[in-house]
């Protein structure tokens, strides 16, 4: 059985703009809450200097980060190797899916078809 919840970037980009699903949902969950260290690249590739570069550093306080070790990447090569073809796993995806293993956390993502090789992936409400 899964143990806690490791939030994709798609998500958590959602939440930070205010979407409603994605707050409600998000606020609702119970810790432990993951974040894979790429999720965090890929947030502050987007944010912008100022308040909203605080707001980012504060609400990632909420999180347990899970840091891309060599054990993480070792299985996200063999991720991207097996689902990338089939199932449009890219890199970022099998690192996100590595983690999410690496802490045996269900994966909340928008996204679930790039996640095959995760027995725990929900995909928390329908974008739009």
């Amino acid at each position: 059985m899964a143990h806690g919840w490791l939030v994709d970037t798609d998500v958590l980009i959602d939440y930070l703009r205010g979407r409603p699903q994605a707050s409600h949902w998000l606020e609702g969950l119970k810790p432990p809450l993951y974040i894979s260290t790429l999720t965090i690249t890929e947030l502050y590739a987007g944010v912008r200097d100022g308040e909203e570069r605080e707001r980012l550093n504060r609400f990632l306080e909420a999180f347990e980060w899970v840091n891309v070790n060599g054990e993480v990447a070792k299985q996200a090569g063999l991720y991207r190797r097996d689902f990338g073809k089939s199932h449009g796993t890219g890199i970022a995806d099998a690192i996100i899916a590595a983690c999410a293993q690496a802490v045996n956390a269900t994966l909340a993502t928008l996204n679930a078809k790039h996640f095959p090789m995760l027995n725990h992936v929900v995909r928390p409400y329908k974008k739009g």
